[in-house]
């Protein structure tokens, strides 16, 4: 099994990167380990940490309509270039913590996506080096008020909701080409969504490089490469899971705002 990087909070409320066990003990690193952090003495057993998402980005840059199925659906062309849009950090929430169902918003939708982890300051660099800047990978939704998309004609508020970002629920290095993606709700046996990561239009070397000659990425950034076909509305109570092979699965409920 592949190596599983995890952010957690003990029951003091400090928080660690560290690495998780099969015993589901997590061996605390001195720092972020796209730092350099390294393994220290302590070890917390699973009943002292809760688990958060796997990292604290300085920003979250998505990518809009990077399956053409998904743009097909939307009704859109497929994009000549990526299409990027920002979510703020305070849209993150952890695997198995609740989507919160805005008030202002009559239809809410998942968009399961592969998120990308920043591991060096990066600008202006090339699509062979971006290969290199790429820390690791985990499951993000991209959770998206469609009414309010729609509505706006921009994105921000639609995508910019606190809870909109599920991110987790760890870290892992390498990822298979030919990895599925699939989106499951409630005990539904048949996905909702089903991609392989290869079928992006723009791959993520291609996005890496693109976003650097905008904007620097920072060290624990994250990206969201784009969602596949079979978005659809999510209501108060649902489960939303999100499965890529390699990684593992990230799930959340729905609840009302009150």
């Amino acid at each position: 099994m592949a190596q599983r990087y995890v952010r957690v909070k003990t029951s003091q409320g400090q928080t660690y990167y560290g690495l998780l066990e099969i015993s589901r003990s997590v061996e605390v690193l001195d720092a972020p380990p796209w730092l350099g952090g390294k393994p220290t003495e302590l070890k917390l057993t699973p009943e002292n940490y809760q688990l958060l998402a796997p990292c604290a980005p300085s920003k979250i840059i998505a990518v809009g309509k990077n399956y053409a199925d998904h743009a097909a659906e939307m009704g859109t062309p497929v994009p000549k270039e990526p299409l990027l849009f920002l979510k703020p950090p305070t849209t993150i929430i952890a695997h198995q913590q609740a989507i919160h169902y805005p008030l202002q918003s009559h239809q809410v939708e998942y968009e399961g996506e592969l998120a990308l982890i920043i591991g060096d300051r990066t600008h202006n660099c090339t699509k062979e080096q971006a290969r290199s800047k790429i820390w690791g990978y985990t499951i993000a939704n991209d959770v998206t008020a469609r009414d309010l998309q729609k509505k706006d004609g921009q994105w921000t508020r639609a995508k910019g909701f606190d809870t909109f970002c599920p991110l987790g629920p760890w870290i892992v290095r390498e990822l298979s080409p030919g990895t599925k993606l699939q989106t499951f709700l409630n005990d539904e046996k048949k996905p909702r969504q089903s991609a392989l990561i290869d079928e992006m239009v723009f791959d993520p070397e291609d996005i890496v490089s693109y976003i650097s000659q905008i904007m620097t990425l920072l060290p624990g950034d994250v990206i969201l490469t784009g969602t596949p076909a079979g978005v659809s509305p999510i209501k108060e109570t649902d489960r939303v899971r999100i499965e890529i092979e390699g990684i593992g699965y990230l799930e959340n409920h729905v609840i009302i705002n009150n």
